[in-house]
């Protein structure tokens, strides 16, 4: 890479997603306070909702998140128009 093109806090971070516990280490500048031990190593972690390990779209596995019966509003609605 070219020299002097990254911001100075630019460093390696791992990114851990919450939903399956998956942890990957990559570089960024994300702002965060905790850290965590990876590989022997203790660096910044930045937790995520989701990422590629836990989403339907990657993992092939469907996976509805019933928020307060959303979806089950849905489905009966959907099932009534293709009637």
């Amino acid at each position: 890479m070219k020299k002097g093109i990254h911001p100075d806090n630019y460093r390696p971070v791992v990114f851990k997603d919450m939903s399956n516990g998956d942890m990957f280490l990559s570089r960024s500048t994300a702002k965060t306070t905790e850290t965590v031990e990876f590989e022997g190593e203790e660096y910044p972690v930045v937790k995520l909702e989701i990422s590629s390990s836990s989403h339907p779209f990657y993992t092939g596995k469907s996976k509805l998140v019933d928020t307060a019966g959303r979806v089950d509003k849905f489905m009966s609605r959907y099932a009534k128009s293709r009637k």
